[in-house]
């Protein structure tokens, strides 16, 4: 009789997106696996604040690459829809406000596209856009295939000839701006086609042309977003884990990762109450700078991690308001008129712009369940540096992003929205780290901009607030520097660059998240908790359940469908190439006479 094989089990660190997927994913493929999670939610920064009717996403708000969210679906045996996930497509994308008094529609429609392109860059202009998203689908389709489906766990990943063949299609070595700038020559559009680099935490002027990948994925598949808050695929994920076997552990934070007495294999976690849980296998989806600084023992790799690039962070202001604002669309852009000075701010400063560039979500545009009947919910989000390696603020307490009903004075709701001297928070805050001063000049610059722009005054509507800073970002979620979106996603900052999914001297110790490879938003995790989830299979010798019924486009079979290779060569080729090889034949009879 052959003895059953042991169950093997797993602890995962955190329950964001990358832990949720990543549990589950293990779950199916026959790991016990526990997931503890500091807070009392799931999703880490995919999560969600409420109150009296109004819904905030605390994070991420738009849902991009949906093919990344079928994937993960259909490999642990079940569906969105069957999971009661919804999806609405947003029209427009966006509604991008310039300061001349101008906006710009981005859309899905080429119809729609075609008139806003000609109405700046002419004709001319429309054929060089589909230009732009042809080299974006390149730059998507050899993304998908050679980097957000493999691992990258050494160099010599690298240099696979198949990866290499295409590298240079890939353009990374150039910027987001400059690949733009080939296709549109004004400077509106180039600005239209690269804000979108805000997602990486990077500036357009810095972050590799590969990524207007993210343009392609927008322009031609759609902005979408899960009726109920985006926090609905964390919650349905959750759900799929717990019916394969796996348990959360919520409000469980932990004091360290577990190691052997020769620190060489990761034993599994002890817990802030000083208990400890051991496992096979840990996975760490904190943090993962965090992690190798907080969770491990001292070493050389924790601090060159600290000392590596990071994203930007972001203030956040959640904002319930009175009345609907329909001047508004789902999603909006607020550009800076002093483009690159504002990025240069941001990245190289580290401080708010004088006149920064910040986006704008109402999901009760597309969700009429985020807000009471005839109101309006906001989520305003505004780049900023992330927090100096000095910064030694006290973090905020437990209440800090409370929501706060902003005070009157003399009948006047939005005097405690502003601030009397605008020119003192600005100076402050361009010179150093003060977070109050960059605080109200964000608040007065968003409420100033949206009047002048849309003729719209907010400030007389919002009936609450709450806020998010770098510093509530560290306390709240662990990250290092408050960076919203992990390590920058520089060149020397990706592929086998990147912090290892799998630790490289501790045996049993793998890493999913932003931080890790693949790199960061939440489809690029589900991405790399893919890879996380196999290559841990692959560690203990696990069958991948999910590799045998790979999702696909099914293809017709019929005689119609059967794919057929072009003529290489017409015949107007043929009669071009005749009479020049006539041409040249008389020419060479004709000399040949006369000698």
């Amino acid at each position: 009789m052959t003895p059953k094989t042991e169950q093997k089990t797993a602890i995962v660190v955190g329950a964001g997106v990358g832990g949720v997927a990543t549990a589950a994913r293990l779950a199916k493929a026959g790991f016990s696996v526990t997931v503890v999670e500091k807070n009392d939610y799931t999703g880490g920064r995919c999560s969600l604040l409420h109150h009296d009717g109004y819904r905030f996403d605390q994070g991420p708000s738009l849902l991009l690459i949906p093919r990344f969210f079928y994937e993960v679906f259909h490999e642990l045996g079940t569906s969105l829809e069957a999971e009661g996930v919804t999806l609405h497509k947003c029209d427009p994308n966006y509604n991008i406000w310039f300061g001349d008094g101008s906006n710009f529609r981005l859309s899905t429609d080429l119809i729609a596209m075609k008139s806003e392109i000609e109405k700046w860059e002419g004709v001319d202009g429309y054929e060089r856009y589909l230009g732009f998203l042809q080299e974006c689908h390149r730059h998507h389709e050899l993304s998908v295939k050679h980097v957000l489906k493999k691992n990258f766990s050494s160099f010599w990943n690298m240099l696979d000839l198949e990866f290499l063949r295409h590298l240079f299609e890939l353009h990374p070595f150039e910027s987001i701006y400059s690949r733009a700038s080939k296709y549109f020559w004004t400077e509106r559009l180039r600005r239209v086609f690269t804000f979108g680099s805000m997602y990486l935490g990077m500036s357009p002027f810095d972050a590799p042309g590969t990524y207007s990948l993210l343009q392609y994925t927008e322009l031609a598949e759609g902005i979408w977003y899960p009726e109920g808050g985006f926090h609905k695929v964390v919650e349905a994920l959750v759900n799929v884990g717990k019916r394969l076997g796996v348990t959360y552990l919520l409000s469980t934070p932990i004091s360290s990762i577990a190691l052997s007495p020769d620190t060489r294999t990761a034993t599994g976690v002890v817990l802030a109450s000083g208990k400890t849980l051991t496992a096979d296998v840990v996975v760490c989806n904190a943090d993962l700078v965090y992690a190798y600084n907080n969770l491990l023992p001292p070493s050389s790799t924790a601090q060159s991690y600290a000392r590596r690039d990071a994203s930007c962070s972001s203030i956040s202001f959640y904002w319930a308001l009175n009345q609907r604002v329909p001047a508004l669309s789902a999603h909006n852009i607020f550009l800076a008129s002093a483009y690159r000075a504002s990025f240069d701010s941001i990245f190289k400063h580290h401080l708010i712009p004088a006149e920064p560039s910040f986006y704008v979500n109402v999901p009760s545009r597309i969700d009429p369940s985020a807000a009471p009947p005839s109101c309006d919910t906001l989520v305003v989000l505004v780049p900023v540096g992330h927090l100096l390696g000095d910064s030694d603020a006290a973090p905020p307490s437990a209440d800090e992003l409370a929501f706060t009903t902003p005070s009157t004075k003399s009948g006047d709701p939005s005097s405690s929205l502003t601030t009397s001297t605008p020119s003192s928070p600005s100076a402050a805050a361009q010179n150093a780290q003060d977070w109050d001063s960059m605080l109200r000049l964000a608040r007065e610059t968003i409420l100033t901009t949206i009047a002048q722009r849309t003729g719209v005054s907010l400030a007389p509507l919002i009936a609450h607030e709450a806020i998010n800073t770098p510093l509530t970002w560290r306390a709240r979620f662990n990250l290092d520097r408050g960076a919203i979106l992990g390590l920058s996603h520089s060149f020397f900052n990706v592929l086998c660059f990147r912090p290892r999914t799998k630790h490289p001297k501790i045996e049993g110790l793998f890493f999913v998240g932003a931080s890790t490879h693949p790199g960061t938003g939440v489809p690029v995790v589900l991405a790399g908790a893919r890879i996380v989830a196999a290559e841990v299979c692959g560690a203990y010798g696990v069958r991948v359940p999910w590799e045998d019924g790979r999702m696909g486009t099914k293809r017709g079979t019929g005689e119609l469908d059967r794919v057929q290779t072009g003529p290489r060569v017409s015949w107007v080729h043929i009669w071009i190439v005749g009479l020049l090889v006539g041409m040249v034949a008389s020419g060479l009879l004709l000399v040949l006479r006369r000698g």
